[in-house]
């Protein structure tokens, strides 16, 4: 089953951006290469359950495996030491990904308290965007009554472009809702 998304991004998003940026090149319209999920835990270093309890939450949004951050260097402020966890990411590429976006935009979005727009300042400067949530519950796959605190998260959208007027028309196109935009309409039968 091709993931309703993908078929949408095909059918609409890839003509619109072509006749919107003139590209004549099919292989210059942008796409989506991949999304990058990031849980930071910061008190991993004293109750090990929590960044347990993380993956466990990652994994299940995500459904993949999520891997073990582990830090890159020692501060002692922060009574860190190198190689200590200190959180989990997982990186969703093909079907996973279009999947994962369809439920991020259609479920996981309007469910977020008092939400007026996603930012469209929080791209790089090369076409990627970066969302953060402040909690991991809205998403539906994740039982309030199971999880052992509350946590945030990173998005992040890996574009094929290097420009964010690009990558912005590309997400917009897919549905993502951004300030003072009317976020487009996907069809079930896309």
């Amino acid at each position: 089953m091709e993931p309703r998304l993908k078929t949408h991004y095909e059918k609409h998003v890839r003509p619109k951006i072509r006749e919107e940026f003139g590209f004549v090149n099919p292989h210059q319209i942008p796409r989506v290469v991949k999304v990058v999920l990031n849980v930071g835990v910061g008190d991993a270093s004293r109750d090990h359950k929590l960044l347990e309890s993380a993956i466990d939450e990652l994994g299940i949004i995500s459904g993949q495996k999520p891997l073990m951050n582990r830090a890159r260097k020692s501060i002692s402020n922060f009574q860190l030491r190198e190689g200590m966890p200190v959180g989990a990411s997982v990186t969703l590429r093909r079907e996973k990904m279009w999947f994962f976006l369809d439920r991020l935009i259609n479920t996981t979005i309007p469910r977020i308290r008092d939400f007026r727009g996603l930012k469209s300042r929080s791209f790089d400067g090369r076409g990627n965007y970066t969302m953060g949530i402040r909690e991991q519950i809205v998403f539906p796959e994740i039982d309030y009554d199971n999880i052992r605190k509350i946590h945030g998260m990173d998005i992040t959208v890996v574009t094929s472009t290097n420009d964010d007027a690009e990558g912005r028309a590309l997400l917009r196109e897919l549905g993502f809702p951004f300030r003072g935009t009317v976020p487009v309409q996907i069809s079930a039968t896309a």
